[in-house]
């Protein structure tokens, strides 16, 4: 596995190229490992309205959903700054609808090691279904 989460890191730094960042300049880079294997990549699109922008982190995952995926396993965060591109809070709910709680979830930034955390670390009592939904 070991190998693959590699190469999710190096999805990730490789889609930074293709952020679309014209209003804050910053370009930020995601890849999301599928339960199938596959690896899906993302950046962020910004809109000059700027509800209508996309993080990497969802760009990625609806990416691999899109595809029939089923779930995501890992994520792999990465950009052009100078601190961890650690995800934003809209991110890190979609990231609880189609990962697992324990899942890891990779961060970095220029020239920093990677760190590593589970979902549940970065989103402690996530807002899900099984909140609201009796179980049958």
């Amino acid at each position: 596995m070991k190998d693959k989460y590699e190469e999710l890191k190096q999805k990730a730094k490789e889609a930074v190229k293709n952020a679309y960042s014209p209003y804050s300049d910053i370009k930020i880079g995601a890849a999301v490992l599928a339960s199938s294997g596959k690896i899906y990549s993302g950046a962020n699109i910004e809109n000059s309205s700027y509800g209508a922008s996309i993080c990497a982190e969802r760009t990625a995952i609806v990416k691999a959903i899109s595809e029939k995926e089923q779930s995501v396993t890992a994520i792999a965060i990465t950009g052009d700054v100078f601190d961890y591109a650690y995800p934003c809070g809209i991110c890190r709910q979609v990231m609880s609808e189609f990962m697992q709680e324990d899942a890891p979830v990779f961060v970095s930034g220029n020239n920093l090691e990677w760190k590593r955390y589970t979902l549940k670390e970065l989103l402690p009592n996530a807002f899900d279904i099984k909140a609201w939904k009796k179980e049958e």
